[in-house]
Formats: C-alpha cells, structure tokens, sequence
C-alpha cells in the first residue's frame, strides 16, 4: 500500500511539474508587457481560493482547528505569498532560461534545509543524484542561452527568494499537509495568501484596463490559474504525504525541459540532442535521490547492527 502511494506521488510531481514548466513561458508572453506581475499574482491567488473553496463543496468537510489554522497561515506565507510573488516579479525582470537555471538550485536548497531543520541525511547518494539531475537541467538551459539574452540580475534573486522560500515550506510544513486532503489544506492557504496579496496588488487592480484584454490573454491568465495553480497545488500535497522535501524538489529539474519542448513544438526550437541528454539525466537524479536512505532507513540499520 505504502508503494502504491509513492507511485502516486511520483505521478503527481511528474504531471504538475510539466505544467509548471509550461507555465514559464506562457505567463512570460504577457508579463510584464501586458499584464502587471501584482495584477497576475492576484489572479493566481483568488482564482485558486475560489476554485478550492467550490471543489470542498463536493468533497469530505474535515474539522480544523485554530493551531493548525495558523499554521496554514504560515505555510501560505512561505508557499504562495512569498514564493508566487517573488517568482512572478522576477520572471517579469529576467529572462526565462535564467529563471529556469535558478530553479534548478530548489534540490540543493531543500537538502540543505532538510538536514538543518527535520534532520534528513546528506547521503552520497542523494548528493550524486541530485548534482546528476542539476547537470541534465544545466545542459538544456546553457545550450539555449547561446541563443538567448540574459536576464536581470536583481530579477534572478527575486526568483532565487521564491525558491528558498518553498524550500522552507517543503521542509517545515510536511506533517501539517500530511493530515488534511489537498483540497482542505489549499482552500485555506489560498485564502489566506489572497488576503495578504490584496493590498500589494490594489494600485494595479484598479489601474488596469481590463476592456483592452483580447481573448488571447485571458486563455493565458486562465491556464496560469485554473492550472498552473489551482491544478499543480492540489498534486503537490499528493507527494507530500508519501515523499521527502528533496526528492519532491528534484522534480524542479523536469521544468526547464518542459518549457523547451514547448518551444520546439510551437516551431521556435528544433529536436537536438541537447533535450534527450538533458531528459536523460534528469530521470536519473531522481531515481538516484529516491534509492537513497532516510532518516528512519538509517535509524533501522543502526539497531541493527548493534
């Protein structure tokens, strides 16, 4: 049963990494340029809420109480807030390649801090498949930015904030996520990041002519929202339950490999090796990352042996 469950999450983490992947590029086709970043950011965190709040309509009421009501408040903080904010200000500064490349620090990140704060061992083998996954990303973004321009350096660090941000939350908020459904825990994270996101976004809310919209942008709004957040944000719990923080973060590895088959099937991009050598390292790292011992793996042996 426990298997099944991994395999579930694996799944989950696969499918809503390629939508996030999908994301960057799309969502950068109308930011900055056409719509405000606080003004999308917006649009993410209360199309999501409503959609959450309607989908718990149909599904399993479960009782929260006010501890973890305030915890929610925190994860929403590190989760959404800071890591939905930062990273579509950033984007709308850098270039896509380069938010791409930041992305790829996430595994790194969320290692470190999983050994910091839940005690997660730094294996070898957790450290060679995450740096094998790190060199099948980095193959793919430095062989497309020899034809790309480079971003802004204070937009990369914006990015980089979003990804520490939900490293953090990967790693100090596991066993909240693990005790409600995905549909529980996003209704209210999402609300409550709607509510601290308004009073950054209201100058652009009420400054944008939404009339001069055509039906193009509001597709594209549409897939950041119904799936680029409400739909990834309900698999992610997904692996939560059943995954640990760094190997979740491996599946950051999958996104810029997403975005580049986009590419190439809308015909600015052609098929190279570049892509297979990248998709090939990528699924290595997180096989590798997923053989490697936990904690309580370790713990078991220890005893064992002595």
């Amino acid at each position: 049963m426990a298997e099944f469950k991994k395999r579930h999450g694996h799944l989950a983490l696969i499918v809503s990494s390629i939508v996030f992947g999908l994301n960057i590029p799309i969502a950068r086709t109308i930011i900055p340029d056409i719509v405000d970043p606080f003004l999308m950011t917006f649009f993410r965190m209360m199309g999501a809420a409503t959609l959450f709040w309607v989908a718990s309509l149909f599904t399993k009421k479960e009782f929260v109480p006010r501890k973890d009501l305030l915890l929610f408040f925190l994860s929403a903080v590190l989760a959404i807030v800071i890591n939905q904010t930062f990273f579509i200000v950033g984007l709308s500064k850098t270039s896509p390649i380069d938010a791409s490349l930041v992305v790829t620090l996430s595994p790194i990140i969320t290692m470190l801090l999983a050994a910091i704060f839940i005690k997660e061992p730094i294996t070898w083998l957790k450290t060679i498949g995450v740096l094998i996954g790190a060199s099948g990303a980095l193959v793919l973004i430095l062989s497309s930015s020899q034809t790309s321009a480079s971003g802004n350096f204070i937009g990369n660090m914006f990015v980089l904030f979003s990804v520490t941000s939900y490293a953090l939350y990967l790693t100090l908020f596991k066993n909240l996520i693990s005790r409600y459904s995905p549909i529980t825990s996003m209704k209210w994270m999402f609300l409550f990041a709607t509510i601290l996101t308004y009073p950054m976004s209201h100058k652009a809310i009420v400054e944008t002519n939404f009339a001069a919209f055509d039906v193009s942008v509001y597709l594209r709004i549409g897939f950041v929202v119904a799936l680029a957040t409400f739909f990834t944000y309900m698999l992610i719990p997904i692996g939560q339950k059943t995954l640990r923080p760094t190997t979740i973060s491996m599946y950051n590895y999958l996104q810029p490999i997403t975005a580049s088959f986009l590419v190439v099937a809308i015909g600015m991009d052609r098929f190279g090796w570049d892509k297979i050598i990248s998709t090939v390292l990528v699924f290595t790292g997180v096989y590798i990352v997923t053989q490697s011992k936990s904690r309580v793996q370790l713990y078991k042996e220890k005893i064992l042996r002595g």
